[in-house]
């Protein structure tokens, strides 16, 4: 296997739950959450935010083409640290144990301009990584491979020497079949495993 150089986190659901269904159960009930999300595509929603398109005038703009459910998708705004959280605590340990043992450390995130800046607000740790790859300021979301090119020209590592962890099957597929070293991302522990496996950390560094 070749040796890690670079160790790559997505960020939504490996070091923050990204839970925009369960956010809006607890606030509206799980059935008119369904009927909801049934009649509004907000993850394509999202996806435009995602590509760098304004947070607030993306969501607002959205509500009002809907106007039965304005309150409710303008929630995706105003509540929105409500759905990114809480932090996988384990996990922020893992980030900060490879820096301790200089493993650079990278992050690779579909993640908003304004939505980005707002989480910086909340979780410091996103200001601990060597570099930072958001899409909204990269024009481009993953799984589209131009965003794993980026990457690969900005950090001038060798595609096989990144290892990246992610908890989507089509991301990590997108990843490998550039040659990067994948890891799906199903809970901390799986990734404590994988890391100390490959011997960029130890048991006890991982714990």
């Amino acid at each position: 296997m070749t040796t890690v150089s670079a160790v790559v986190f997505d960020i939504g659901n490996v070091l923050i739950e990204w839970q925009p269904e369960r956010f809006y159960d607890a606030q509206i009930g799980a059935a008119r959450r369904q009927e909801m999300f049934a009649a509004i595509d907000l993850h394509a929603m999202n996806d435009r935010v995602d590509r760098g398109q304004d947070f607030r005038a993306t969501v607002m703009e959205t509500a009002a083409r809907h106007a039965a459910w304005g309150p409710e998708v303008e929630m995706w705004h105003d509540r929105w640290i409500e759905m990114a959280s809480p932090v996988i605590d384990r996990s922020v340990r893992l980030l900060r144990a490879l820096r301790a043992a200089r493993v650079p450390v990278f992050a690779l995130s579909n993640f908003g301009i304004q939505s980005f800046a707002l989480a910086e607000t909340h979780y410091p740790f996103l200001g601990e990584f060597d570099r930072r790859y958001i899409s909204g300021h990269m024009g481009v979301i993953k799984p589209d491979p131009e965003i794993y090119a980026q990457v690969e020209a900005d950090c001038g590592i060798a595609p096989g020497a990144l290892l990246f962890a992610d908890d989507r099957p089509d991301n990590i597929a997108a990843a490998a079949a550039r040659g990067w070293q994948t890891h799906l991302f199903t809970g901390p522990d799986g990734w404590a495993r994988a890391l100390v496996e490959r011997g960029l950390l130890t048991e006890e560094s991982a714990a």
